[in-house]
């Protein structure tokens, strides 16, 4: 009898894991932009591949994927895309060179704003981040829906960056019309200071530039550069995620300023939301008065 009752036991802890194991996460991807995006997925290494890897998102719509649990990877938006000469589908920020709406394993050119999960990953905490190392693009705002264990805070970049990036960094419209990107550093100018690279791989040299402290102060929860880790990784457990391209700030502010979630850093820089009209003659953040706009934004989010 204890050995049937022994084995029963077995048996439902084995059906439990498994079906744990293969419970898949959701994706509820929302467009709150003024127009079309295209949002792409790229898959890490050895991890399952998913059933898409790029659609069209119109204004106002949402699109829900099924994420595999144990999913590492990536996702953007893509954004002033259409179809070239020679019929091969491409896009002024974000593209990922496959040619087509679906990005097929390949990546976003820098640069743009990044979505980055591994789910199910050590102590079975999903990770997740906002990321600007690879410079910005677009607005990006993830929310969870449901969870539990980490601190399961939302987390992003809600300001519209494009007009106030620095001149030096501004990617520009092929036809005019405003900026369609802000590059890193890293990629505007290649140095191992801004890279994290060569004498500066390691986070006891490799400080926050003045570059990534102009993302980092709007963006006080995303990652700003290589080893921004304390205030821009967060962690839940069996969790569904809402990534929405384009969040009005001020909702987002009133909405989560007032939620006590633990996290260190404000989910939106107050003293930002304006900075597009400072900026809009294309200041270069080497010019004094960007200087000193940093400054006064340093200390800002040192008061938080």
């Amino acid at each position: 009898m204890d050995r049937r009752h022994l084995c029963s036991t077995f048996l439902l802890l084995l059906f439990i894991s498994f079906f744990s194991e293969v419970n898949p996460a959701y994706f509820k991807v929302v467009n709150k932009c003024r127009h079309t995006i295209w949002p792409g997925f790229l898959s890490g290494a050895n991890t399952a591949q998913l059933t898409t890897t790029g659609f069209v998102l119109k204004p106002g719509k949402s699109r829900t994927v099924t994420i595999p649990k144990s999913w590492s990877g990536r996702l953007w938006g893509r954004t002033f895309c259409g179809v070239d000469f020679s019929r091969k589908f491409i896009c002024q920020s974000g593209d990922c060179g496959s040619g087509q709406i679906e990005c097929s394993g390949s990546g976003a050119k820098p640069p743009a704003t990044l979505a980055e999960f591994t789910l199910n990953g050590a102590g079975g905490l999903d990770f997740y981040d906002v990321s600007l190392v690879d410079g910005y693009n677009l607005p990006m705002l993830i929310v969870v829906k449901g969870g539990k264990g980490g601190n399961c805070s939302a987390t992003g970049c809600l300001l519209d960056l494009n007009g106030a990036c620095p001149s030096e960094l501004r990617v520009a419209r092929q036809n005019g019309g405003g900026g369609v990107g802000c590059r890193s550093a890293c990629e505007a100018f290649g140095d191992p200071e801004y890279c994290c690279s060569g004498a500066f791989r390691t986070p006891d040299v490799c400080r926050p530039s003045r570059y990534s402290l102009f993302f980092k102060h709007a963006c006080p929860r995303a990652y700003s550069y290589a080893y921004d880790d304390t205030t821009s990784t967060y962690t839940c457990a069996g969790a569904d995620y809402v990534i929405m391209f384009c969040p009005p700030p001020h909702t987002s502010q009133k909405v989560f300023g007032a939620r006590k979630d633990g996290a260190l850093l404000p989910l939106v820089n107050k003293s930002m939301i304006y900075i597009s009209s400072l900026h809009a003659n294309g200041a270069s953040l080497s010019d004094g008065l960007c200087k000193g706009m940093v400054v006064g934004f340093e200390f800002l989010v040192l008061k938080h």
